[in-house]
Order: C-alpha cells, then structure tokens, then sequence
C-alpha cells in the first residue's frame, strides 16, 4: 500500500488539492447513480437500471487511475478513497441488484426475500473481507458481482426453481476459496481476457437496447464469457494438477 507523504501535503497547491478532492466527488456520484438505478428498478424498468448500473461500473473504472494520476492519496488523506469505494460499490453491485433480484418476480415466491437478504448479508460480508483478493489479483471466492449476476438473471430469465438454486449456490460460493479473473489486473491471458471483456460490454449494451430480447448466439457468447472469468482459473489449476 502507498505510504502517506507529508511533503506531497505541504507542497500541494490549492488547485492539486481540488482536483484531487475532485476525484472523491466524482466516486461519490456512483451513490447518486445508484438511487437513479434504485428508483429505475422500483418502477421495474430493469433494462433502464442496468444502463444506470453500467454508469456507476463506468465511474468504478476510471476513478481509480485518476486518483493514482492526481496522488489524491497523499494530497487529500483525510478522505478514505478505499472507504469511499467500498460504500459506493456495495450499493451499485450488490444493494440494487439485490432488490432487483427480489423483486424480479422470477424467484421462487417463498425464496425471493430469503435470496434478496443473503445476497445483501454476504456481500457485506465480502467487502469488509481483507482476503478478497490474492497476490496475483484475481478474486477469492465469488466476488460479490451481483449487477452481472442479476444481468444474466434477467437475460436468461430460467425457471424460477433454476434461478432460486443458482443464486443460492452464488451465495454460498462467497466463502468457497476457488479465484476468479480481475477482467483488467489480472497478467495472466491477459491478451485474452480484455478482448473479451470489450465484446462482453458490446453485446450487454445490445442486450440492453433490445431489452433483453436477443437471439440465441448472443446468449451463448455472452455466457461463454461469463464462464470464462469465472471458471477459467479453476480449470488450468485442475490442468496443472492432472499433469503433475
């Protein structure tokens, strides 16, 4: 972790102290984004929450280059970056697809609210977790991406028995130490993995502008994915195993 340096206080000017505190504004704004997503997905205009939701995994993205670019670690320290983006974070991938998963009507009528409050428990628990990520950045356990989760839900919309059950084994994959793929810090394929990253988010934006009403070669390819990132780690692990 960077260290503090007084110095880089002291010779800040009041103009690098305001695009630095510029930076915790602009990570804070993923907490606006979030209400708009809430109050898209209130109104059950899911398609409409998932643009908002797009916006706040758009801010997510950039706002932590721009805070190493601007130092705003060692110019502002009295604001938490990390804090910051945990709060917002928690909101945007786990808070608003939680209810959104819940009141989706394609849970198990019984089982949706018990689903909704341990998606909102363990991950949580999840984000105050200090081993979530390894050494070599990839996630430990599933890593709390319940707005992707919550995507395919409504994309693939399975029976309700199906979604009930694979939300469930979500949740309890939580606390399971297998690692998933960073999509962008992860070394590793990393020739592979940001091309399909970049078609992933081209074929969620169509998704989004059809309002999930896609064929069956975008669904595959999009899920295709999603099994890659998720799995791909495991399966070379098991590879090296069987050949040791």
């Amino acid at each position: 972790m960077d260290q503090l340096r007084p110095d880089s206080i002291a010779s800040a000017t009041p103009l690098r102290r305001a695009a630095a505190f510029s930076v915790h504004v602009f990570t804070a704004l993923g907490a606006g984004v979030a209400l708009l997503a809430m109050l898209e997905a209130v109104r059950e205009h899911w398609a409409a929450m998932f643009w908002w939701l797009g916006v706040a995994l758009v801010i997510d993205g950039i706002d932590g280059p721009l805070a190493r670019w601007l130092d705003v670690l060692n110019v502002q320290p009295d604001w938490s970056g990390d804090v910051l983006d945990l709060v917002v974070d928690f909101t945007t991938y786990v808070f608003v697809p939680a209810y959104a998963i819940t009141a989706s009507g394609m849970l198990l009528p019984l089982a949706a609210p018990v689903i909704g409050i341990g998606i909102a428990v363990t991950g949580a628990l999840y984000f105050a977790d200090r081993r979530m990520k390894s050494d070599d950045n990839h996630f430990r356990g599933f890593p709390g991406l319940w707005n992707i989760a919550a995507f395919y839900l409504f994309m693939l919309h399975p029976t309700p028995l199906l979604a009930t059950l694979g939300l469930a084994i979500l949740i309890a994959l939580t606390f399971v130490p297998f690692h998933v793929i960073h999509p962008v810090r992860v070394q590793r394929l990393r020739w592979l993995t940001l091309p399909l990253v970049a078609l992933w988010g081209v074929l969620v934006i169509h998704v989004l502008r059809q309002n999930f009403a896609v064929g069956p070669i975008v669904t595959a390819l999009l899920c295709a994915i999603g099994l890659y990132i998720v799995a791909s780690d495991s399966a070379i692990r098991l590879l090296r195993s069987l050949k040791s």
